[in-house]
C-alpha cells in the first residue's frame, strides 16, 4: 500500500457514498495533523480533541488502536507532510434525523505539506479583518466540525498575496480567531486568548501554546477582545498545527513588531516539536 494516500474505513479508495452525511449536512469533525519523519505531530492531542467532538455531537468515535494502525499506514516512510482524518456520521439516508444504527465513516487521507515562504513566521505576516461575523452556536464552538461555509467566505474576501490570513470577528466584534488560525494578543505582558465558548475553533496549538506559557511563567488570560484592544497591542502572532507561530507584523494600517514573546513561544513550540 506504498502508493496509497487515501483510506475509507481503512481500505484504499477516494469514492464516498452519496449519501453519506458528511457530504449531505457537513455532519462530522476533522484533524489537520503535521507528520514529521513518518510520525503525526501531537497524536494524543488531536485524537482527544476528535474523541471530545465525537462525543459532542453523539457520533462513535473509532477506536483509537485503528486510527494509529491506519495513520502509520499512511505516515510510514514521510519525511514532511499533513494527515487529515475525517469522521462523518455515515449514509442515514434522506432526512436531517440521525438514525443512531447508522456506522461512522473514516477518512484518511496523506497530503503534501504547504510551501509557504520562510519569511511569514520569520518577519509575520498582513492581516486582512473579515467582513463576515462568525454566528454564535456554543453548542458547536470549540470543536473542528466539518461546515466550514464561514471560513471559505471569509477567504474569499481578499486576492492579495501580500496578505498572509483573515481575522474573524462575532456578532458583537469581539476577535475570535484567524480563517484557518487561532489568534494571541500581548498586552501589558499577559499573554491574551479569545473567549472560544460561543463560536471558533479550539486549536490543538493553541492550547498547547497556553500550556508552555503557563509552564513558563508567562501571564495568561483567556476573555472576550475587543477589537480596540488592538491598538494597545504589543505582539500579535497567529498558530495552527501546520504554520506553528507567525507573528502578525500589520492589522489594517497598524504595525506591529516581532516582540519577544513571540520569539520565545516560537522557540518553545519547537522545542517540544523535537522531543515529543
Amino acid at each position: 500500500m506504498s502508493g496509497v494516500t487515501t483510506l475509507i474505513n481503512g481500505q484504499a479508495g477516494d469514492c464516498l457514498s452519496t449519501q453519506d452525511r458528511g457530504l449531505l449536512y457537513g455532519d462530522g469533525l476533522f484533524e489537520t495533523i503535521a507528520v514529521r519523519d513518518g510520525t503525526p505531530q501531537r497524536w494524543s492531542r488531536h485524537l482527544a480533541r476528535l474523541q471530545a467532538g465525537c462525543a459532542q455531537l453523539g457520533i462513535s468515535a473509532p477506536a483509537a488502536s485503528v486510527l494509529e494502525a491506519e495513520a502509520a499506514t499512511l505516515c510510514r516512510g514521510m519525511a514532511r507532510a499533513v494527515l487529515k482524518l475525517i469522521v462523518t456520521r455515515g449514509s442515514g439516508g434522506r432526512g436531517y434525523r440521525p438514525d443512531p444504527a447508522v456506522m461512522p465513516t473514516r477518512i484518511m487521507q496523506r497530503l503534501s505539506y504547504p510551501s509557504w515562504p520562510a519569511e511569514h513566521a520569520r518577519d509575520g505576516v498582513r492581516v486582512h479583518v473579515c467582513r463576515l461575523r462568525l454566528c454564535h452556536n456554543p453548542q458547536l464552538a470549540g470543536i473542528k466540525h466539518l461546515n466550514r461555509l464561514e471560513q471559505v467566505l471569509a477567504r474569499a474576501e481578499w486576492d492579495d498575496p501580500s496578505i498572509g490570513e483573515g481575522l474573524l470577528l462575532d456578532p458583537l466584534g469581539h476577535l475570535i480567531e484567524g480563517s484557518m488560525s487561532n489568534v494571541f494578543l500581548v498586552r501589558d505582558g499577559v499573554l491574551l486568548a479569545p473567549d472560544l465558548t460561543r463560536c471558533g475553533v479550539a486549536g490543538v496549538t493553541r492550547a498547547l501554546i497556553l500550556e508552555l506559557a503557563q509552564q513558563a511563567k508567562i501571564a495568561t488570560a483567556v476573555r472576550d477582545i475587543a477589537m480596540d484592544m488592538l491598538d494597545g497591542a504589543e505582539e500579535i502572532f497567529l498558530c495552527n498545527s501546520l504554520i506553528g507561530i507567525w507573528p502578525v507584523n500589520r492589522v489594517a494600517e497598524r504595525r506591529y513588531p516581532v516582540g519577544n514573546m513571540t520569539r520565545f513561544l516560537q522557540g518553545c513550540l519547537r522545542d517540544y516539536e523535537d522531543h515529543e
